[in-house]
């Protein structure tokens, strides 16, 4: 008796930009397609799959262990919060998550969010809008500050291949690069400056690490405090990253420069968000997480994505995510 084919299951399609090509895997499949899931669908959406696909939906333990047939997730993302791995070790259930794809959109967007704010350029384009330049009666007006990167200190928080395309950039932009050691771990070698004293030093800070019980409200008051040069904050990581109302309260009250956010939590924001209230401020951006999201990256992904379930397929899983140990 022929084999059945394996179920293959798209949680959420919609994460995915449509004009992206989506091959098939090269193995007999029946592939459903869901535009988008609610958590409260996932257990019952699954529960007879073999492989799932999934972008940004929470897949918790109790789905996880519900779905019998279930052999692997196949993620369209980095990152993997959104997943229960030890549900899925403890199960035998292979996790693949995409790499490398963003190395250059990512590292784009943060630059240009850090072009943006550190020349004031939407604020001065606001102005323009409401008439600044023709009450100024001049050639041009300095209502907000403009400041050359060349000579400044990027502090970037995760040294991985986002953070090192990152550095690569501010180097050639005749900046000072510091690469930061886990917090509160004090000196950790020649490669790394201490978190503290990046968060001191940097005029531009940068976060591209994952979220995890480590990593959560990584910034928050404490190190607000410790921003004596008033830097530029920018997050195209995770939202959770930084505490949203610690964020808040920082940027009221001038202690950054600048902050540029790709990233909230939840996604989307309501409307009484933290950084919803923020909109009002010349010296604050925020973009709805399509840091990621070039033509050219997302295709990357959605090749990677297919590559990876053909992997697993043959007996050769590739991409495999493990949990963090703990301690």
């Amino acid at each position: 008796m022929a084999a059945q084919p394996l179920q293959i299951v798209f949680l959420d399609r919609d994460t995915i930009s449509p004009s992206t090509v989506l091959r098939k895997p090269s193995f007999p499949h029946e592939f459903k397609v869901h535009a988008r899931t609610r958590p409260e669908e996932v257990a019952e959406r699954i529960a007879q799959a073999d492989i799932v696909i999934v972008n940004k939906v929470p897949v918790r333990r109790e789905a996880i262990e519900q779905a019998a047939r279930l052999k692997m997730i196949a993620l369209a993302a980095t990152g993997t919060d959104n997943v229960d791995l030890g549900a899925c070790e403890r199960k035998g259930v292979v996790v693949s998550n995409i790499r490398r794809y963003a190395v250059n959109t990512v590292p784009e967007h943060t630059f240009a969010l850090i072009f943006a704010l550190r020349r004031s350029i939407v604020a001065y384009r606001e102005s323009v809008k409401a008439g600044r330049w023709q009450e100024a009666g001049q050639f041009c007006y300095f209502d907000y500050p403009i400041k050359d990167l060349a000579g400044s200190t990027l502090g970037i928080i995760g040294e991985g291949v986002l953070g090192q395309s990152v550095a690569a950039m501010g180097r050639a932009l005749g900046m000072r690069v510091l690469f930061a050691g886990r917090k509160g771990a004090g000196r950790q070698g020649s490669l790394y400056t201490p978190f503290e004293q990046l968060i001191a030093e940097s005029d531009v800070i940068t976060l591209h690490c994952p979220l995890n019980e480590h990593t959560r409200d990584l910034i928050s008051d404490a190190e607000f405090r410790l921003m004596t040069r008033k830097p530029l904050l920018i997050n195209t990581a995770r939202g959770g990253l930084v505490n949203d109302e610690a964020l808040a309260r920082a940027m009221r009250s001038g202690v950054l420069g600048g902050a540029g956010f790709d990233v909230t939590t939840p996604e989307p924001p309501p409307a009484d968000h933290p950084l919803m209230q923020l909109l009002d401020l010349p010296n604050f951006i925020l973009t709805p997480h399509v840091a990621w999201a070039s033509q050219e990256a997302i295709q990357g992904l959605a090749d990677q994505l297919i590559d990876n379930i053909d992997a697993f397929h043959a007996g050769a899983p590739r991409n495999v995510v493990r949990p963090a140990a703990r301690g």
